[in-house]
């Protein structure tokens, strides 16, 4: 972020997810005036040197955008429509997911270009790496062409594309990140994770075994939430570095399903004194989507290069850290 006499504010619209919490936690510690807006209470640390304002805002409400971004100089677009127990399963007719993973955007360019600030604010959007669809390669590296799989990563990649078209009219300057397969290390509640990560965790400590939809060769790039808000703020600090691409954001290393969930099951033991669950393959659900057989790691060579950014979390480390807190945090419940 540009260094200015007054403070410049940073809007985070979904600050009360996994990601905006991390990315908050980080923004705290900073010198700045830091707006955070969710639907949910947002976790506000207690040793913030940043001037903190929390708004509790329904952002599908027509005009909710416009209020929440105002007089903001750098903008983090962290919001995307939650079902059950994912973000990704959309249903191709379902107008709220699309009212919130794409209408948003719109309504925050539109608001931008009715306020029409001194300077272009800087927006930064989370994205997916799997709006790539299916790759010929296996590391994606942002060369390849976009085909989307599912509706959920269509409306990513159109919200993404209506951020470039702004940044392009000189409106905002903007940028995505598109992420790995996320993952907490229990720095915030792990009751914040929807992902796959977290799902299974839960599953061994209940002393279930963990089940695969296919024979565990599926691979997946997974990165740490704290290493994604590091991301998150290196952009920010260097917009000119950044504006106007996407950027794919992850560890570029391939662990496979299989690997994944036997190491959870591992962990979980040291951690419970238990035997490890059992790690089966069952057939895929009902509900699966045509990217839960396709392997996505990325290559994010290029994000490195730019920011300087590089993830600091090693999956063992950090899934025996989340184990450990998950545990914890039983133990410390009620009976």
């Amino acid at each position: 972020m540009d260094n200015n006499a007054a403070k410049p504010l940073v809007t985070v619209l979904g600050a009360s997810g996994l990601v905006g919490t991390a990315i908050t936690r980080e923004l705290a510690s900073r010198p700045i005036r830091l707006r955070l807006v969710g639907r949910r209470p947002t976790v506000v640390p207690p040793d913030a040197r940043a001037e903190i304002e929390v708004r509790t805002l329904d952002l599908a409400v027509p005009g909710a955008v416009a209020e929440a971004i105002a007089g903001a100089d750098a903008i983090v677009h962290l919001v995307a429509h939650i079902s059950g127990e994912s973000t990704w399963r959309v249903s191709s007719d379902d107008p709220i997911a699309e009212r919130v993973n794409l209408g948003l955007v719109h309504d925050l360019v539109e608001a931008v270009r009715a306020e029409r600030p001194d300077r272009p604010p800087v927006v930064l959007l989370a994205g997916s790496m799997s709006q790539a669809g299916r790759s010929s390669t296996a590391r994606i590296d942002g060369s390849e062409p976009d085909r989307p799989l599912t509706t959920y990563d269509r409306q990513k990649l159109d919200a993404e594309l209506a951020i470039q078209a702004a940044t392009d009219e000189g409106l905002i300057r903007g940028a995505t990140l598109r992420l790995a397969t996320l993952y907490t290390q229990g720095t915030d509640s792990p009751a914040l994770d929807r992902g796959v990560v977290c799902a299974m965790m839960r599953k061994a400590l209940a002393d279930q075994p963990l089940t695969m939809w296919h024979d565990g060769t599926v691979k997946r790039d997974l990165v740490c939430v704290d290493d994604v808000a590091r991301a998150f703020l290196a952009a920010l600090d260097q917009p000119d570095a950044t504006t106007g691409r996407s950027w794919l954001v992850g560890t570029g290393q391939a662990t496979s399903i299989a690997d994944l969930f036997t190491i959870i099951s591992k962990v979980v033991a040291a951690n419970t004194g238990r035997a490890p669950v059992p790690v089966t393959s069952v057939r895929p659900a009902e509900h699966s989507m045509p990217t839960d057989l396709l392997d996505f790691v990325l290559d994010p060579t290029a994000f490195q290069d730019a920011t300087n950014w590089a993830p600091q979390v090693s999956l063992l480390e950090g899934l025996d850290q989340l184990a450990a807190a998950m545990v914890a945090q039983t133990a410390s419940s009620p009976a």
